[in-house]
């Protein structure tokens, strides 16, 4: 019987109040009073995590700038169509993007190797069963031999 009283009343005395006193008393604590810190503790904290998020953001975005240049120096190597979204991202990090120290050493010794087979004695090296002293000599001679017949030469 009490309880029916109590639901009856209780019901009729809220909507009249309109539940101010229960809303007061959640309403009371602030985010800082939530977590147990200060107001000030809690500004603080809340500044030292959009500093790191900032940190956090701006480590990304030279992450992905550093991947940018690599996939476009690929890119430029293999004579591929360019990508606006890796210069877009090289852009964003102001252009302070360079390769990777380990990765230029390697495109260095590739591009080296790659002139030194592009030459004509690099070509030469690949064939078998070629003298290469033997070339050296025959070219050598007939080098000798056009400048002694253009001395020769009245014309000239």
């Amino acid at each position: 019987m009490a309880f029916m009283l109590k639901h009856m009343v209780g019901g009729q005395l809220k909507d009249l109040t309109g539940g101010l006193a229960e809303e007061k008393a959640e309403g009371e604590k602030s985010e800082a009073a939530a977590k147990g810190m200060t107001q000030e503790e809690f500004e603080q904290y809340q500044q030292q995590l959009a500093e790191e998020k900032e940190e956090r953001d701006a480590s990304f975005a030279q992450k992905k700038a550093e991947r940018a240049t690599v996939r476009s120096h690929f890119r430029e190597k293999y004579r591929l169509p360019k990508s606006e979204l890796d210069e877009t991202q090289i852009q964003a990090a102001a252009d302070d993007v360079e390769l990777p120290t380990e990765l230029a050493k390697m495109i260095a010794e590739d591009n080296q190797e790659e002139e030194h087979k592009q030459s004509v004695l690099g070509q030469l090296t690949n064939i078998q069963n070629v003298d290469i002293d033997q070339l050296k000599e025959k070219a050598q001679s007939t080098i000798e031999d056009l400048k002694q017949s253009a001395e020769k030469c009245e014309v000239m």
